[in-house]
C-alpha cells in the first residue's frame, strides 16, 4: 500500500537525503544535489575530463533508476538529460529529486539546486510536480536573483568562507553542461 509521503501519484518529487529518498516511491530517474560539495566538485571533474572515483552519493542511489548528479551549475543540462530518457523510454518518466542538505540541517543551497532542476524540468513540461517539488521549484524561481548572495551567506556558505570562490561558483547557473551519472559505483559523464 503507498504512503501518503512517497509521492508515487506525481511525476516529480522532492526530498531530502537518503531517508527521504527512501519514503518515495521507486522514480524511473534518482538527480541527486549536493550544490557546495560533492555535485560541484563531480561536475568540474568530467568538465576537466578527470577520473572522478568513487560516488559519494552511492549508498543514495540504487535499484534500476537512472541515477543523475544535479547542481545549480547544470540545472538545464540535467533537466534535458531527463528529458532524453523520457524521450528513449517512450513513456512518462518519473523523477525523484534529492537535495542532500548538511546532515540533519536545512540546506539553502540544496533547496535552491533542486528548485532549479525542478523548474528546468517544468521549462520542458515535465511539470507533474508534488507539492514538495512545486515548493522547492518556486522558491528558486523567486530567489535566483539572489542566488549568489545567499549561497555566500547561508551557514554552509560562511562554513566554507575560505573556499569563497567555490561558493560563488556553485552559484552560476547553467555554468556547466556536464550531467554526471552513476554507473557502476562511479560517476561519468552522460
Amino acid at each position: 500500500m503507498s504512503s501518503p509521503f512517497d509521492q508515487s501519484t506525481y511525476q516529480v518529487r522532492f526530498e531530502w537525503g537518503a531517508d527521504g529518498l527512501a519514503r518515495l516511491a521507486p522514480a524511473d530517474v534518482v538527480v541527486l544535489v549536493d550544490v557546495l560539495e560533492a555535485s560541484t566538485n563531480v561536475i568540474e571533474a568530467l568538465d576537466r575530463d578527470a577520473s572522478t572515483g568513487v560516488a559519494p552519493f552511492g549508498e543514495l542511489a540504487g535499484g534500476s533508476a537512472l541515477t543523475l548528479v544535479g547542481a545549480l551549475t547544470n540545472a538545464s543540462a540535467v533537466a534535458g538529460a531527463v528529458l532524453a530518457e523520457q524521450k528513449r523510454r517512450s513513456a512518462r518518466t518519473s523523477v525523484a529529486v534529492i537535495a542532500g542538505g548538511d546532515g540533519p540541517r536545512f540546506a539553502v543551497e540544496d533547496l535552491l539546486g533542486a528548485g532549479a532542476i525542478i523548474a528546468a524540468l517544468a521549462d520542458r513540461g515535465i511539470d507533474h510536480s508534488s507539492p514538495e517539488a512545486a515548493v522547492a521549484c518556486e522558491a528558486f524561481r523567486a530567489l535566483r536573483g539572489a542566488t549568489r548572495h545567499l549561497l555566500t551567506a547561508s551557514g554552509s556558505g560562511r562554513a566554507l568562507a575560505e573556499r569563497a570562490d567555490g561558493v560563488r561558483a556553485a552559484a552560476a547557473l547553467d555554468a556547466s553542461s556536464a550531467v554526471p551519472v552513476l554507473r557502476d559505483g562511479a560517476f561519468v559523464a552522460l
